[in-house]
């Protein structure tokens, strides 16, 4: 089964390239994979206080990811498996698509302006012919009826 890999987060972009994935698995018989990073936490002296960042941070990625599989779930009947995973998010990416042989390409969203993002400039970038996978950038400027028309 062809797999999209989504990394979201809690910008407006992440939704609309998540949007554009189902809508794309959809059409394709295929799946959607959503995957959140968290960023490695920094080292805290006292281990409980440690444990309690680490399990807050969790937490919200968790409902950011439960969120997402419902919209995605509502709009496109696609029931997509979430992953949540700490560390270097170029690294962790290269991981879970090495891993998984039915990943077909890895979506992301750019920013409607400004910077695109620090996965899409890694990405597109000095990485950009590295991947196994084709890299699809979904401008975050589009609207939901231009992502139903292009996708």
């Amino acid at each position: 089964m062809r797999i999209y890999l989504v990394v979201i987060d809690d910008s407006p972009e992440s939704r609309i390239a998540l949007r554009f994935a189902a809508r794309r698995a959809v059409k394709t018989g295929g799946g959607v994979e959503i995957l959140t990073l968290l960023p490695p936490q920094e080292f805290i002296a006292f281990g409980a206080v440690q444990a309690t960042i680490e399990d807050e941070a969790r937490q919200q990625a968790e409902a950011l990811l439960a969120s997402a599989a419902g919209a995605i779930l509502d709009e496109s009947g696609l029931r997509p498996s979430i992953t949540v995973r700490e560390g270097d998010g170029p690294k962790v990416i290269r991981e879970i698509i090495a891993a998984n042989p039915d990943i077909a390409a890895l979506v992301l969203g750019a920013a409607a302006s400004g910077a695109p993002g620090k996965l899409v400039s890694h990405f597109s970038g000095t990485d950009a012919g590295a991947l196994p996978v084709p890299i699809m950038i979904v401008p975050g400027s589009l609207t939901p009826e231009a992502i139903d028309r292009l996708s």
